[in-house]
C-alpha cells in the first residue's frame, strides 16, 4: 500500500472513531484528524482536473474532503450517525453550499448542519476570538432554517458540512459553489507551497492565513496602515497597535497555540524576516487594532505579502 493510500485509510479510520458528538447542536471534542491525513485527502480531491462546463457530481462519503464545485449527493445505506464533510476553496472564495433536495427525518432525530469554519481535534478555525460571529451564529441547522434558508454562505474559505441519519434511505444533495472573497480574512491554505497577499482595509479585527503542515514562511512585505514608520520594538510588539503574530501548534485555535514571532513595523523584502515553523499546524495572525492596549484605529489596510514554502524536516 502507497504511502498516500496509507495516510488516506489513517484519516477515515481516525475521523471515523474521533466523530462522537451526540448532540444536536455538534461540538467535537475528540476529533484526532492528523493534518497529513487531511493533507493527503485534500491533494487527491484538488487533482481532479474537469472541463469548465462539465458539473461534477459524485456521491459523498461519511467522512469526506471537497474542493471542487459541483453536485453531491449521500444516500444512508445503513444509520450513519456522525458524519462530516470539509469544504475548501482558494483563499480568495468563500464557500456556498444549496440544499437541492433533502429527504431525512427531523422529528426522528435527524439533521444536517453547516459549520461556518471548520473543527480539527475538537478546536474551531476560525477561534471564537477570531471569527466575527457568535459560535452559536456560525451553525445553520436545516431542520430549523432549511426550507426559509435553502443556500448558505460561509466568511472564509473553508465550512463544514455535519449530518446523522437514523434510517437507511435517507438522503440528500448539496451544490457546493465558490464565490470571490475580495478582502480575504481568516484563510486555510490548501498547498503547502505558494505566495498569498492579505489586505484588511480598515477593519477592527483579527485576520489569520493557517497552514496545516510545517513550513517555512517568508513574508515579503508588511504595511501597518499609520504605524508605517514604526522601527523594531525590543520589547515586542506591546502597545504598538497594529501588529503580525506568527503562532505554531498542533490545532488550529488561536488561542491555544504557541507564539513565534511578532512583528509590528513595515517594511519591504524578504531579508531577515523568514520562519521555520515545524509544528503541525502554523498560523500567521494579523491584528490591525488592539483596543485592550489603548490603540486609535488605523485608517490605511494592513498589506501582508507571504511566500510560503513547504520544509519536509522534522524534529
Amino acid at each position: 500500500m502507497s504511502g498516500t493510500s496509507r495516510a488516506q485509510l489513517c484519516f477515515l479510520l481516525l475521523s471515523v472513531t474521533a466523530l462522537r458528538g451526540h448532540a444536536r447542536f455538534l461540538d467535537i471534542q475528540d476529533n484526532e484528524i492528523s493534518p497529513e491525513g487531511l493533507l493527503s485527502l485534500l491533494s487527491s480531491e484538488l487533482k481532479r482536473e474537469l472541463p469548465e462546463e462539465f458539473v461534477y457530481r459524485r456521491a459523498l462519503r461519511c467522512l469526506d474532503m471537497v474542493a471542487i464545485e459541483g453536485q453531491f449527493t449521500f444516500t444512508a445505506e445503513r444509520p450513519q450517525l456522525n458524519c462530516a464533510v470539509f469544504f475548501i476553496g482558494e483563499p480568495s472564495d468563500i464557500i456556498s453550499i444549496e440544499y437541492d433536495s433533502v429527504n431525512i427525518d427531523c422529528r426522528g432525530g435527524d439533521f444536517i448542519k453547516v459549520f461556518d469554519g471548520w473543527v480539527m481535534k475538537g478546536e474551531k478555525f476560525p477561534s471564537t476570538q477570531d471569527h466575527p460571529l457568535p459560535l452559536y451564529k456560525r451553525y445553520s441547522d436545516y431542520c430549523e432554517t432549511g426550507v426559509t434558508r435553502p443556500i448558505v454562505r460561509s466568511s472564509q474559505n473553508v465550512a463544514m458540512l455535519f449530518f446523522r441519519l437514523h434510517q437507511s434511505g435517507s438522503s440528500f444533495t448539496v451544490t457546493f459553489r465558490k464565490l470571490i472573497n475580495p478582502f480575504p480574512c481568516n484563510v486555510v491554505s490548501q498547498t503547502p507551497e505558494g505566495s498569498f497577499t492579505m489586505i484588511i482595509p480598515q477593519q477592527h479585527r483579527n485576520c489569520s492565513f493557517s497552514i496545516i503542515y510545517p513550513v517555512e514562511i517568508q513574508i515579503g512585505e508588511l504595511s501597518l496602515g499609520q504605524h508605517n514608520d514604526l522601527k523594531r520594538s525590543i520589547l515586542g510588539c506591546a502597545g504598538s497597535g497594529d501588529f503580525v503574530e506568527l503562532l505554531g501548534g498542533n490545532g488550529m485555535d488561536t488561542s491555544k497555540m504557541y507564539p513565534m514571532a511578532d512583528l509590528c513595523y513595515s517594511f519591504n523584502g524578504p531579508g531577515e524576516h523568514s520562519f521555520f515553523i515545524c509544528c503541525a499546524s502554523s498560523l500567521v495572525l494579523a491584528v490591525p487594532v488592539v483596543s485592550n492596549l489603548g490603540c486609535k484605529e488605523s485608517h490605511k489596510p494592513l498589506h501582508i505579502s507571504l511566500p510560503i514554502s513547504s520544509n519536509e524536516s522534522r524534529l
